[in-house]
């Protein structure tokens, strides 16, 4: 595929800079990009490499067009612009439909006849699978499953009873969603036993699940993430959790049980989320933070990573850590006392 500067323009907005008959197919970093390549400028450290770049075309803000030494399509969002463009030259690879005689399926199951259904798939009774939807090699979809329509399972994909899949979702390889939750309860002689875990999970439209992460049913209702919910790769959800609509989880993040996250929220890589507690909507959490409370006022929050303590001098210290601004400024102000009066 290829395409005109004139045609990025009026397909996704922008204005045109240098000859609108400039044609790319194919993307690139400004520093590896060639005459054929469309390249991008969105993050500030990489404007050094603007005015050597070979790109036939770069898409960059207002702010930088006067050093771009190409054609270029100015728009506000650069990242944004980028990566619909880019999805247009590289789209997902053409639908299959068929399935593999290794593939085994219940006469109770329902999978559409436009799915593509790859070798040693498993299909179990009650499954329902909707229209154009891809299975690749070895998913395995138990007992009562839905998956709505156009969504893809890559590789391996595991689904336990019940679990129920919106339209346009998508599964990396390694994904196990709708394991028996961490509910277990000590007994007199200090064993443990499992606590029934008798929901399952839902997941909206157009959700998209990273690879090798877990996401575990619920106890009794459901664990739930709403439509265009997105996580990374190796990210824990814990049974009951409810995430909100567009949010998004960065890699090796966990969240643990009956934890409800708003809507348009962002979790960093490594983030830490404790059970029980409410997260608002529109909340950004830096990576590495350890959440211990509820958020109910919409921003951005921090953590770090302090040695390890025993609780209760740890949960002592953390208070203190939050009052170490006041302190600093009250030491200053006594300082500034002494000092003007030993002058």
């Amino acid at each position: 595929m290829a395409l005109k500067l004139s045609e990025l323009a009026e397909r996704f907005g922008g204005e045109v800079h240098g000859d609108p008959d400039t044609t790319v197919s194919k993307v690139a970093t400004l520093a590896a990009a060639d005459s054929d390549s469309l390249g991008f400028l969105a993050n500030p450290l990489y404007a050094p490499q603007l005015g050597a770049t070979a790109a036939g075309i770069v898409v960059l803000n207002a702010d930088a067009v006067d050093d771009c030494p190409c054609a270029a399509l100015v728009v506000k969002d650069p990242y944004l612009t980028y990566a619909l463009i880019a999805s247009e030259l590289y789209p997902d690879p053409e639908l299959q439909s068929g399935v593999h005689p290794s593939a085994v399926i219940d006469p109770q199951a329902t999978v559409a006849d436009s799915c593509q259904v790859g070798p040693g798939v498993v299909i179990e009774a009650g499954v329902q699978v909707g229209d154009a939807v891809v299975l690749g090699a070895n998913c395995v979809l138990s007992r009562g499953v839905s998956i709505g329509a156009h969504s893809r399972l890559h590789p391996n994909v595991v689904l336990y009873d019940d679990v129920m899949l919106g339209e346009r979702c998508v599964l990396h390889s390694g994904v196990v969603i709708g394991a028996r939750g961490f509910g277990i309860a000590k007994q007199a002689d200090a064993s443990w036993i499992n606590v029934p875990q008798i929901g399952s999970v839902t997941l909206g439209n157009d959700v998209e699940i990273g690879a090798n992460s877990c996401i575990d049913r619920g106890a009794i209702e459901d664990t739930v993430l709403e439509d265009g919910v997105k996580l990374d790769n190796l990210i824990q959800i814990g049974h009951n959790v409810h995430i909100g609509a567009h949010t998004a989880l960065a890699g090796q993040s966990g969240v643990a049980g009956s934890t409800k996250i708003g809507a348009n929220c962002l979790i960093g890589g490594r983030a830490t989320i404790n059970g029980h507690i409410e997260i608002c909507d529109h909340v950004a959490v830096t990576g590495a933070a350890g959440i211990t409370h509820s958020i109910t006022k919409p921003g951005i929050y921090s953590g770090g990573i302090v040695p390890m303590d025993d609780a209760v001098s740890h949960r002592k210290n953390s208070v203190r850590f939050k009052q170490l601004d006041k302190m600093a400024r009250t030491l200053k102000k006594l300082e500034r006392a002494v000092f003007k009066d030993e002058g």
